[in-house]
């Protein structure tokens, strides 16, 4: 095997790190909050809250990720394209960017699966510390923000671990729609060197490494954050 392309290639791979890195965390950070809404809209006892988010995580986690972004960047891009008003404004430099539409797609999904878990982080809550917190006056909102979801991100922390991970090798979807992540530099590398497998292995070790890091900040996590016992 030869690694002399990294010479030449390695500044593009790290650019391309920094914008997976950067999906990652928008995505992520983005999908989150919208997950926690789905996870409390799920339990609502508004019915038609309820059947919105549930039709929602039916409809995200039933078709695939990759049909999503499509959608989103070919169909969405192209009806953007179509309006002048939109092509002179200062948003146009975002609209046409494959990063923001993968961006999206990405934290959609992150809501759709991840809204699931936190459903069922919530409703894993011991029902004797909600009845406690409502005895000494608080109201459901701060209840849901000082008791209820902070108990359920305890328990769900393993899971949002693991859901980091595969957000984290969904990114590589990005290089579908022309977005330079590390998956697209090492594509472009294989094509200009005509290199197959030296660029596939570094960016396997690049995913591993990232990988490796997120499980260590949640078992970090884990361990700094106090563990309650239920009642």
């Amino acid at each position: 095997m030869n690694f002399q392309w990294l010479q030449d290639y390695g500044p593009m791979l790290w650019r391309g790190v920094a914008v997976t890195v950067q999906l990652l965390l928008l995505s992520g950070g983005l999908g989150f909050a919208l997950a926690v809404a789905v996870g409390f809209a799920r339990l609502s006892r508004q019915p038609f809250l309820a059947w919105l988010s549930l039709s929602f995580t039916n409809l995200i986690r039933g078709t695939p990720l990759l049909v999503q972004i499509y959608v989103l960047y070919y169909g969405l891009g192209s009806l953007f394209a179509g309006f002048p008003a939109l092509r002179d404004s200062p948003l146009w430099p975002f609209l046409r960017e494959g990063f923001w539409y993968v961006a999206l797609a990405l934290a959609l999904s992150v809501a759709g699966y991840v809204g699931e878990v936190v459903r069922g982080g919530l409703a894993a809550v011991p029902k004797g510390e909600l009845e406690a917190a409502r005895a000494l006056g608080m109201s459901r909102l701060t209840t849901a923000r000082r008791i209820w979801l902070p108990r359920a991100l305890l328990i769900l922390l393993p899971s949002l671990a693991g859901e980091t991970v595969l957000l984290l090798k969904s990114t590589a979807l990005a290089s579908t729609v022309a977005v330079m992540d590390v998956l697209g530099a090492a594509n472009l590398v294989r094509a200009q060197t005509l290199r197959t497998y030296e660029p596939l292995l570094t960016v396997a070790l690049i995913y591993f490494a990232l990988a490796w890091l997120i499980e260590r900040v949640f078992l970090r996590l884990e361990k700094r954050l106090p563990v309650r016992t239920a009642f």
